[in-house]
């Protein structure tokens, strides 16, 4: 029996209208394919200026990091809030499915939202998700009615149980968290795409300038979360503004289908009728 052909998730035509590629992540829908988080900035204006540049209607907050019961006026929970952007509140900092469960259910009540970006770590090195914890932990929210979008290792087998348990989005890491090495192993991020066809996909990790993010919109994803890459970089509104086109460029080249790759060269104009034939 001859293999099935890898499914070709591209929009069709009639979908490439800008106006009808929003990115939808639990019933509700963005226009923007980038999220980013709200933490090392230089300080609290240039981190709004920061979100503003980027575009992002979506944007994480540590829960084991701030106080969300009574934030401060200018806290950044506050401030994200007063921007009008969404806040996606996360379980960083969380080793066990335990308490990745206990974060999110605070999360809920605090913030009134089932949203929530799920990360379950193995160790203070790698920052590497524990595969077995995260598992374990996005059944429990997945059946306590929380919309999780699950941080997970590059490893197709994992992402895809986690799609066939019922994440809103799996987000596999382009490298390590904080690393800015980008897209190490694009193979592995390729195979992801074709398994996982039916859920959002979203890098997550590891970006560190324009570049990364493009190449990972132009394999499929649907869309990039970072933080370092701009709350880190020397002019971070500019870095902000720069993954924004990023993300636009990429995806834009995905629907548009690139040319195949060949080992040898093709004249791109006819060779009939030369001169002196």
């Amino acid at each position: 029996m001859s293999e099935a052909a890898p499914t070709d998730t591209r929009p069709t035509a009639s979908t490439r209208d800008a106006s009808d590629d929003a990115l939808t992540i639990g019933g509700e829908t963005y226009s923007s394919r980038l999220l980013i988080g709200s933490s090392a900035y230089p300080n609290p204006q240039i981190m709004l200026d920061a979100i503003d540049a980027s575009g992002a209607e979506l944007v994480t907050v540590a829960i084991r990091r701030v106080n969300v019961e009574s934030p401060a006026p200018e806290s950044h929970l506050d401030l994200i809030r007063k921007g009008g952007y969404r806040v996606l509140p996360n379980t960083a900092g969380c080793y066990t499915a335990r308490e990745a469960v206990l974060v999110a259910q605070l999360a809920r009540e605090a913030l009134d939202t089932d949203l929530i970006k799920l990360e379950v770590i193995g160790d203070d090195e790698t920052l590497m998700p524990d595969v077995e914890q995260l598992l374990k932990a996005a059944k429990e929210l997945i059946d306590d009615g929380f919309t999780v979008l699950a941080y997970a290792n590059d490893d197709p087998i994992t992402c895809r149980k986690l799609a066939d348990m019922g994440c809103a989005a799996v987000m596999p890491l382009g490298s390590p968290i904080g690393s800015g090495m980008g897209i190490v192993n694009p193979y592995n991020l390729r195979i992801i795409r074709e398994v996982v066809t039916d859920t959002p996909l979203i890098v997550d990790a590891g970006i560190g300038t324009a570049s990364d993010a493009t190449i990972a919109m132009e394999l499929g994803y649907d869309g990039i979360l970072l933080n370092t890459a701009i709350a880190e970089a020397q002019h971070p509104v500019a870095m902000a503004k720069a993954m924004r086109l990023a993300v636009e460029s990429g995806r834009l080249a995905y629907q548009a289908g690139r040319v195949p790759e060949r080992i040898y060269a093709k004249a791109s104009s006819s060779m009939e009728g030369r001169v002196g034939q």
